[in-house]
């Protein structure tokens, strides 16, 4: 069986440490108000980065609170497409998972 309530604080840790660093970003995206054009356009492919940065961490915070509701439900630790339990080992690595490791990549 799944420990959960080890599971639901590295979570949960992980959605703080995400929060963080996404006001980060948008404070950094923000600053940036060059009128030099050669520092704008340096500036402008460092915010394509950073845009992609932060727009991989929107995509886990929701993976993160769906992982956080299948909690709820108590249906976490078990794999969403066939049921199986998904191994500790998996989830030690992507506590989010919402996939065991064959399924996982069947999604790949």
């Amino acid at each position: 069986m799944v420990d959960v309530s080890k599971y639901r604080s590295i979570l949960q840790a992980r959605l703080k440490e995400l929060d963080v660093r996404l006001h980060e970003i948008e404070e950094e995206l923000e600053s940036h108000k060059s009128k030099d054009w050669e520092e704008l356009a340096v500036e402008r492919e460092e915010d394509e980065v950073l845009e992609g940065l932060g727009n991989s961490g929107q995509d886990e915070i929701v993976k993160i609170n769906a992982a956080l509701a299948r909690m709820d439900e108590g249906e976490f630790g078990f794999c969403t497409t066939c049921g199986v339990e998904v191994s500790p080992e998996r989830l030690d690595v992507v506590p989010h998972t919402p996939f065991c490791r064959d399924c996982a990549a069947k999604h790949a």
